[in-house]
């Protein structure tokens, strides 16, 4: 490598490896966040009319006409009861992430991986079961956007955890 092209290193990682960090951890946050606001609004977003077009399609898994109201008032009701358990997720995972960010933990990153390992597949074979596609695609998706950021992380901070916890400006 020429002096022009050889990496500047801080320490163990690269001025580069340290901005890639930069933005995976934003990125995760970002998505911690977003669980957390979707949680929160959940509830409300339930019973909205234009929401009509979701529940026809799970309606149609369970029921050969229409769903009856009370069917479709507990339908509403899981929903909504969902949002705060995604709003704690969303919590959980901001918790994890600046722990990781901060204290440069592949444990951190490990216990969102372990976490998604344990929800994605029995969410999605759920979600087959009741050939509910729709929830396929969202978990495929967070799969996809959140597993390689993680393992990227995970890998980064390698170099420098350790067993015990020294925070990192």
């Amino acid at each position: 490598m020429t002096a022009q092209t050889a990496p500047i290193t801080t320490g163990v990682h690269s001025v580069r490896t340290e901005k890639i960090r930069t933005w995976l951890v934003r990125w995760m946050m970002a998505a911690a966040v977003a669980h957390f606001v979707v949680g929160a609004i959940l509830p409300w977003l339930a019973a909205q009319s234009w929401m009509d077009v979701y529940h026809q399609h799970i309606d149609q898994h369970f029921w050969q006409a229409a769903a009856p109201d009370a069917a479709r008032a507990v339908q509403i009701w899981w929903i909504s009861l969902f949002g705060p358990t995604v709003q704690t997720v969303g919590l959980w995972m901001a918790a994890l992430t600046q722990l990781g960010k901060r204290y440069r933990s592949r444990l951190a990153w490990g216990w969102l991986l372990a976490g998604i390992a344990v929800w994605a597949p029995q969410d999605i074979l759920i979600s087959l079961q009741a050939n509910a596609v729709v929830h396929v695609w969202i978990d495929s998706l967070a799969v996809l956007t959140l597993i390689p950021p993680l393992l990227w992380l995970w890998q980064i901070d390698q170099a420098s955890d350790s067993t015990t916890l020294k925070p990192v400006s």
